[in-house]
């Protein structure tokens, strides 16, 4: 069932009145998943990124590109303290699935959708966008919504 269809946001424009510096891009995206063991699996094996930090039971972390993926446990983080330094870093957690993307080129999206296959993952949805770019969806063990899309979604 369909509640609505979304109209795509090209040319979006920064505010006017926006001040201060601006960011330079997101550094890191963040997922929870309560099963750390099947979180890494998939990205690693699956979707092939590198670990680059395991904390059993808290977290596992991912080089992506230029950035970071972040796999917590939501219990741990949302009620557990850690300490850098004298700083406590803010508790944080999430209840249900969330969603994010990779960005692959054009030339990949039928080598992605083998993989997929190849590895028994179900592709959820896969979308040519009416004004470039497209998208082919899974799901990680935890529910979350896996994009892999080509740039030309948000980008000329």
């Amino acid at each position: 069932m369909v509640d609505r269809e979304i109209e795509p946001m090209h040319g979006l424009r920064r505010s006017e009145d926006a001040s201060g510096p601006k960011p330079q891009g997101i550094l890191e995206t963040v997922v929870y998943c309560e099963c750390l063991s099947a979180a890494r699996d998939f990205y690693e094996h699956v979707v092939g990124l590198a670990v680059v930090s395991v904390e059993p039971e808290r977290h596992v972390f991912f080089r992506v590109g230029q950035g970071m993926l972040l796999v917590f446990n939501p219990h741990d983080t949302e009620s557990g303290t850690v300490l850098v330094g004298d700083q406590m870093i803010p508790r944080h957690g999430s209840a249900g699935p969330s969603h994010f993307a990779f960005e692959i080129l054009p030339q990949q999206v039928d080598a992605i959708r083998e993989h997929l296959a190849n590895r028994k993952i179900a592709i959820e949805a896969e979308i040519d966008w009416p004004t470039g770019g497209h998208s082919i969806y899974c799901r990680d063990p935890a529910g979350n919504s896996v994009e892999f899309a080509t740039r030309e979604l948000w980008f000329d």
